[in-house]
């Protein structure tokens, strides 16, 4: 185990799921239906921690780190795409042959997740989507003005050598409650050196490369559109802004709606109570 891990913060059994030659990371708490969360970045399973010590009395609760990500093996030289994440996690599914899924997806775990969903929707039980996306945000003017910083020859440098996302983004992106030091270290850490942070700068990078993919996946949502769906929305969030939630709800016709006033873009980590208090709810 990592010499950093707060193992009181994050006291499960490490189990790893062999992947191209690389070990990817996830945890497995408790028994019955499954529960599956996905994480986006630059998190890890770490930020689902609070609800699946909860959880797991009732349900299996699994959580994955990407590769790149967490407690995952950080190759330099790998297929970082989006799209070969969500590979990997219809791999992952199908060998553990995971049927009546609750997914639970937060930011870039809604396309990864989610296309998987809508290619096998019949393992599919329930969604639980945190301020996430399903589209093209071409021409949302918020994303043009980010487009610009995304284009820049600089964001390679900012990852690569500042551990940008981690250390700076995240802890900006958070509502009223801020991340103290001692719970960011758990997501800076995970980055120890440069070769480590290809994993999150793909993940910049598919915001300029894979919009049309997004696009496809929301027009191909039907197959999940009926699920059961609980959304659950940090009104504060200065990344995917409550305009996002509106369009979601409006392509999926079989939803519960919590929004969290005062939290930002990681509900999760920002309100662990409020959030793990709507899914038992949802789930019973």
């Amino acid at each position: 185990m990592k010499a950093w891990l707060d193992i009181k913060e994050y006291p499960f059994r490490a189990n790893y799921f062999e992947v191209s030659g690389h070990r990817m990371h996830y945890i497995e708490e408790g028994n019955g239906e499954p529960v599956l969360f996905v994480h986006g970045t630059p998190s890890w399973s770490f930020d689902f921690r609070s609800i699946i010590k909860q959880l797991s009395s009732t349900n299996r609760c699994i959580a994955v780190d990407h590769i790149g990500f967490g407690l995952s093996d950080k190759p330099e030289v790998y297929d970082y795409s989006t799209i070969n994440h969500s590979r990997t996690l219809g791999k992952f599914v199908m060998e553990k042959n995971l049927q009546n899924i609750t997914l639970v997806v937060h930011d870039f775990g809604g396309p990864i997740g989610l296309n998987f969903a809508i290619h096998h929707p019949e393992r599919i039980k329930n969604l639980v989507i945190l301020n996430s996306w399903l589209w093209s945000s071409k021409t949302d003017p918020e994303f043009e003005k980010f487009a610009k910083v995304l284009k820049s020859p600089l964001l390679p440098f900012l990852y690569r050598y500042l551990n940008f996302s981690p250390r700076f983004i995240l802890p900006k992106s958070f509502g009223d409650h801020k991340i103290p030091g001692r719970l960011l270290k758990q997501y800076t850490k995970p980055f120890a050196n440069k070769s480590e942070r290809n994993g999150a700068l793909a993940f910049a990078q598919s915001l300029l490369n894979d919009q049309d993919w997004f696009e496809e996946l929301w027009n191909k949502r039907q197959s999940i559109s009926d699920k059961p769906t609980l959304f659950i929305w940090g009104m504060k969030d200065p990344v995917i802004k409550p305009h996002n939630l509106d369009k979601f709800v409006s392509g999926f016709q079989n939803s519960m709606i919590k929004k969290i006033e005062t939290s930002g873009h990681f509900p999760q980590e920002e309100t662990p109570e409020k959030v793990t208090e709507y899914m038992v709810e949802f789930l019973k």
